[in-house]
């Protein structure tokens, strides 16, 4: 009955790590980490082994810059300056706690036309930096879903098989 229990904490843990991809307020990879532990210290310590524990930390650390590097990308791809970039990845760390969940989509968005306003640029220039901002944001979320499952997955394969 206990591990019927702990499955189904396991599962809900795995659902709300998708939910942080959206409420940047709940940590996604600590919630999903704290699945794999729960796994790992109640169920079973033999199952998953040092080399599932140091790709998850790479994946950890993939999940983490996640958004940071796709905003710095797209912001440059769509003709952003260095600055345009360095403000919009600090931008997304500073939404996420403004106005979550949305504070991690226009601040960065506005932080970026500001940047580049001025830095003597158009107004159609930093309106398309900006949009790159949102792309990145779109980018990093869909790379952050991407990851997680792989990892959600490799813990099933090595559980489950």
């Amino acid at each position: 009955m206990l591990d019927i229990l702990i499955w189904i904490v396991i599962a809900v843990l795995f659902i709300l790590s998708f939910v942080g991809i959206i409420f940047p307020l709940v940590p996604s990879v600590l919630v999903l980490w704290g699945g794999f532990l729960l796994y790992h210290f109640m169920l079973n310590s033999e199952e998953l082994n040092l080399i599932f524990w140091i790709v998850m930390v790479v994946f950890t650390v993939l999940l983490i810059v996640a958004d940071i590097i796709a905003n710095s990308y797209f912001v440059k791809k769509f003709g952003g300056s260095k600055s345009g970039e360095r403000g919009a990845a600090i931008a997304v760390i500073m939404g996420s706690f403004i106005t979550p969940p949305f504070g991690i989509i226009y601040v960065p968005f506005i932080t970026v036309f500001l940047i580049e306003m001025v830095q003597k640029r158009t107004t159609k220039e930093a309106f398309r930096a900006s949009i790159g901002s949102l792309l990145g944001f779109l980018g990093g979320s869909f790379a952050k879903v991407v990851i997680q499952i792989v990892m959600i997955i490799w813990f099933f394969i090595l559980v489950l098989f």
